[in-house]
């Protein structure tokens, strides 16, 4: 696998993505000489007739600002989008879309389908991101790369990158999936983190490390005993004593109605990322 057709999907509303998020992504772009696509879509709020009659309130003015500010989010925010891929020189292309706050995440998910990777920004203060990210994740059957909007690492890089490793299929798939960018990194770095957790697996950690290296990849192998700390923070401490650039895993979860059931390492990973993050599915 290559990856030569990135997404980008930026939210619109209630708070727009920050265009760091956007530099970011498009040096991604760059980076690894592919195609990037932006979607944002306008949000349509509805709301019932009846609101409408029984509220002393201006409703329907309420709605119409609210309707504005998610449409100038848009538009703002594919013109950062094309003026950044336009001075790097990257190849690119925009989707806008409109839709209820319902509909915006499937709607995400059909575009990923169709892309090598999407790329997800992360606000610290908003739930919708983390919305967006678990739906694409488990309904997309594409990878995702999770962004930390907080973050200031620009441009993307690959000098150390960390792959989380369990011996589970979701961690598999995410190192199948993200064996073009181990290619690229400099140093790359097997975590396994022990006494967390039973493995449901005979295999030895460094049987993955020769796997990878019959794709040029050279890899360290560090096994770190949880010592009672939870799987979050233990990957957090190992992300910032090693200077790990991007992590690599496997996105753990199921859906229970309309509501995901997250693993605890991917419920952290989602929720407030320490640095850029590479989940499969």
């Amino acid at each position: 696998m290559s990856i030569k057709d990135a997404l980008l999907v930026l939210t619109t509303y209630p708070q727009a993505t920050a265009t760091t998020a956007i530099q970011y992504a498009v040096t991604f772009a760059e980076f690894m000489n592919c195609r990037m696509t932006a979607f944002a879509a306008d949000l349509r709020i509805e709301v019932p007739r009846s609101v409408f009659g029984n509220s002393m309130l201006n409703i329907s003015g309420m709605v119409a600002a609210e309707t504005r500010k998610s449409k100038d989010n848009t538009l703002a925010l594919l013109a950062a989008f094309n003026s950044e891929a336009e001075k790097r020189g990257v190849p690119y292309e925009t989707i806008h879309e409109n839709g209820l706050a319902g509909e915006i995440p499937g709607l995400m998910a059909e575009y990923a389908r169709l892309k090598d990777v999407t790329i997800i920004p992360i606000s610290d203060t908003d739930d919708v991101d983390q919305w967006h990210a678990e739906t694409i994740a488990f309904q997309s059957g594409r990878p995702i790369l999770v962004v930390p909007e907080r973050s200031q690492q620009t441009p993307f890089k690959l000098d150390t990158v960390a792959v989380a490793w369990d011996y589970s299929r979701t961690a598999a798939r995410a190192v199948a999936d993200a064996i073009p960018l181990l290619q690229r990194a400099k140093t790359v770095r097997i975590l396994t983190v022990t006494n967390e957790k039973v493995f449901d697996a005979s295999r030895a950690t460094y049987e993955l490390a020769t796997h990878l290296s019959r794709h040029g990849i050279s890899v360290a192998v560090d096994e770190i005993d949880a010592g009672g700390k939870d799987i979050g923070t233990v990957m957090e401490q190992f992300i910032a004593a090693n200077k790990i650039d991007l992590m690599v895993m496997g996105a753990y979860g199921h859906s229970r109605l309309r509501e995901f059931v997250l693993g605890g390492a991917t419920k952290s990973m989602l929720s407030k990322p320490p640095v850029p993050v590479f989940l499969s599915h």
